[in-house]
């Protein structure tokens, strides 16, 4: 895991989107419809994309080539985020979770669904989805372009870019501004951290606010 994952890693959400917002950026926030399947677990790292679309008349074989082909490109190291152009199917399952924890893959984030949900909770690897259905991919969906640039909701995606995840949401770091904003958001957390402390010692919210310029 590299420093910056962990760096990363060690924020929370909340806190990167005012520092991004205080440096002028916008349409960096997941639909808040994309949630955890694992709450309490944060998930940061770089990203790696996919898209596909929905196809007829697969053959069953055909997806479960593309499909586990797809499985093994993925770096490890990296975050999967996936824009299936598709909101019925599951796109991912227990032994695709199963193939990425294993591989190194950090986690996956995707706009769309998600099955076995209770095998992949046991296995403790962070799944970001907007639903859950047994519906499978078998038939029915095809993986298309891994690694090129992909669009969820409003946010613009490349490989390259950051993602830090938790129970708040999902935000996204533009790849040559990630390290500036962990290092912001390090220091926007350490001022957080002086006021949270002075309220437990019992300094009135607006003194506290006056003294450490933060709430």
């Amino acid at each position: 895991m590299s420093v910056l994952t962990e760096r990363l890693g060690a924020c929370y959400t909340s806190a990167v989107h005012d520092v991004m917002v205080a440096q002028g950026m916008d349409d960096f926030v997941l639909p808040r419809t994309i949630r955890p399947l694992l709450p309490g677990r944060r998930l940061a790292g770089p990203v790696w994309t996919v898209s596909g679309r929905r196809h007829e008349n697969i053959a069953p074989h055909d997806t479960y080539l593309s499909w586990t082909k797809l499985l093994g490109s993925v770096p490890g190291g990296h975050v999967l985020v996936c824009q299936p152009n598709d909101d019925a199917l599951a796109h991912m399952g227990e032994l695709s979770a199963e193939t990425l924890q294993s591989r190194g893959t950090l986690g996956y984030i995707v706009d769309g669904g998600c099955r076995d949900v209770g095998f992949i909770q046991q296995r403790s690897f962070p799944v970001y989805c907007r639903y859950a259905t047994p519906t499978d991919i078998v038939g029915r969906w095809l993986p298309e372009r891994a690694g090129d640039p992909i669009a969820i909701g409003d946010v613009a995606i490349a490989c390259g870019d950051w993602v830090l995840a938790d129970d708040d949401g999902i935000v996204v770091l533009p790849a040559d501004r990630a390290e500036a904003i962990v290092t912001a958001t390090e220091t926007v957390m350490a001022a957080e951290n002086q006021v949270r402390d002075a309220i437990r010692a019992g300094m009135d919210p607006q003194v506290a606010y006056l003294k450490h310029r933060k709430f």
